[in-house]
């Protein structure tokens, strides 16, 4: 079946992926399998679908750059000086082990010897998409395991960079550059783009995206747009567009916008990487793959098995515990995308065939498809293996005690919402009375104005539901929120039902309260399980009344009017009309 329109064909993706999504999640199977499974589906081998390769590569590599730019902004000096040495211990170990024992068991299954070295390589790629997908998906990119994983993933991109760039530069052919020369340009790229970012961070990213921040929409374009760039500037220096993106994260990760950017930036990450698991599956070639099922079940336990446990192995030496090791480890327990693209590009320079493409193609869909299921279950899959890792953990794990501590974020009783004129006098009054408050407003001017006098600030949306993932609730009482009802720029929603859904969302069960500005809001507000309902205008206006009333009877002449100047003087903006 085939389309003449490429718009009618991305419909019919889509909504072939919508139905056999929700039949995975009917059968509780991760997503990700039941996209792979749509590729597949659409693709030549089945449905031919799928013709338009071109366009859905292009959105399959926009999605990849989204996502490396969202797992950049998480990136900050500390994790890399701090995670360093294990990111470094365990990528490079990892991909020594699996390169040697996969070529000595591809020896062993048959294969020539240059065979047996394209294969070996090929299986020592892990998918970071895939890994850093299921990792958000669980929120756990943020945990010790997952920021190691991310760690190691990184140094094996640029193993992956390099293996391609030698492998090109063989393959041009006598009297053209060296393979030498390729590997330098690239690395000379690479240290050039990362001392542009270090200017960047340094010198125009706060301003920057200070300025960008009065507009809601323009920051959305604006993050996309730098991700997307400097993705391209990697692909074309030579160093990779998975690293670009990561690089444009990471640019921004020291400004204070990073948690708003990346929240909102969630959804289209996922509907855009819909794609890439759609191009991956209609990339599998299913004729090639009849006679290596016997050594692709041998090279598959290898992986599935080899690789986590190499991991487990250098993390407990480095003094990890056994728990954030398995985890960790499972994480590469597959092998990625590139290495297909490598023995494709084999296969084109004439050093292996078509069997061998089959052959890693074949180990492909079993490591992909089972190591997302060990990752998804990988803590009930710890529950079953935990007596047997105890030779995998010192008696003190000194380096995961030391990450423990450094990982103890400042915590909040009340988190505020709104940091305008009557949000800032809550805010204010709480901290008077010794609570500790941390205010979020989505204005850089009223943000700057409530840190100016000292308070913690935080850049957010209450209309964004993926936001109050983001926030440190675990010992907030109450979450206040002083916004008003008006709909934000990006979206139509009231802001106060949008952070209520977020905030039940992530399971926050403190107490919940929010301004009213009319009464119709009362009934709403209380079906949604608002705890207290406050009615600034209302209250005003009841202390006006008694001040009134006071001082008409005599009773308290000055006390109103000493209480006002006190208001004042602690808050300027508190006389200012609304």
């Amino acid at each position: 079946m085939q389309f003449d329109n490429t718009f009618y064909e991305i419909a019919a993706l889509i909504l072939i992926a919508s139905v056999v999504g929700l039949v995975g999640l009917m059968l509780r199977q991760p997503l990700i399998v039941a996209f792979i499974a749509v590729g597949i589906v659409v693709g030549p081998d089945v449905l031919g679908i799928a013709t338009s390769t071109e366009y859905i590569e292009i959105m399959a590599e926009i999605g990849i750059a989204v996502l490396l730019f969202l797992v950049g902004l998480k990136l900050d000096v500390k994790l890399v000086r701090n995670l360093g040495p294990v990111a470094l211990a365990t990528g490079l170990g990892q991909v020594a082990f699996t390169a040697v024992f996969g070529f000595l068991i591809c020896l062993a299954l048959g294969l020539d010897w240059l065979t047996a070295i394209y294969v070996g390589i090929a299986l020592t790629f892990s998918s970071t998409i895939i890994i850093v997908k299921l990792l958000s998906d669980k929120k756990e990119i943020d945990a010790l395991h997952g920021r190691i994983a991310l760690g190691f993933l990184i140094v094996q991109d640029i193993v992956v960079v390099l293996a391609m760039v030698t492998l090109s530069a063989l393959g041009v052919g006598v009297g053209e550059d060296s393979s030498a020369a390729e590997v330098v340009q690239v690395l000379a790229a690479g240290f050039g783009a990362l001392l542009l970012v270090a200017l960047f961070i340094q010198y125009i990213a706060s301003p920057l995206l200070r300025r960008i921040a009065r507009s809601s929409e323009l920051l959305v374009i604006f993050a996309v747009g730098w991700a997307v760039g400097l993705a391209a500037l990697g692909h074309w220096a030579g160093f990779g567009m998975e690293l670009g993106g990561l690089l444009a994260g990471v640019s921004l990760a020291s400004t204070e916008f990073r948690d708003a950017i990346g929240s909102r930036l969630s959804s289209l990450r996922d509907f855009l990487l819909l794609f890439f698991f759609i191009a991956l599956g209609v990339s599998l070639d299913l004729s090639t793959l009849g006679d290596q099922i016997g050594p692709a079940v041998v090279l598959s336990l290898f992986v599935l098995i080899g690789n986590p446990l190499i991991v487990l192995l250098i993390m407990g030496y480095m003094g990890y515990r056994k728990r954030t090791g398995l985890l960790a480890g499972l994480t590469v327990a597959q092998i990625s995308e590139f290495s297909l693209i490598f023995m494709a590009m084999g296969v084109t320079i004439g050093h292996v065939n078509q069997s061998a493409m089959g052959l890693v193609t074949l180990v492909g869909l079993v490591t992909i498809a089972l190591s997302v299921y060990m990752i998804t279950y990988s803590h009930h899959l710890y529950g079953w293996l935990e007596r047997f890792l105890s030779p995998f953990e010192r008696k003190v794990a000194h380096r995961e005690d030391a990450a423990d501590e450094e990982g103890v974020a400042r915590e909040y009783e009340f988190i505020l919402f709104g940091l305008g004129r009557y949000g800032r006098a809550i805010g204010k009054r709480l901290i008077d009375r010794g609570h500790s408050v941390l205010g979020v407003d989505f204005d850089p001017e009223a943000l700057k104005a409530w840190r100016d006098n000292g308070q913690d600030g935080m850049f957010g949306d209450a209309t964004d539901p993926e936001f109050p993932s983001h926030l440190p609730l675990q010992r907030v009482k109450a979450v206040i929120s002083a916004v008003p009802s008006s709909a934000s720029a990006l979206s139509d929603a009231d802001p106060r039902m949008a952070l209520l859904h977020g905030l039940r969302s992530q399971g926050f069960g403190g107490r919940i309260a929010v301004a009213m500005h009319t009464p119709t809001d009362l009934d709403a507000l209380r079906r949604e399980g608002v705890d207290v309902v406050l009615t600034p205008f209302v209250d005003a206006a009841e202390f006006a009344v008694t001040a009134l009333e006071a001082v008409l009877s005599g009773e308290a002449e000055d006390e109103y009017s000493i209480r006002a100047l006190d208001i004042m003087e602690r808050d300027p903006g508190a006389g200012e009309p609304t």
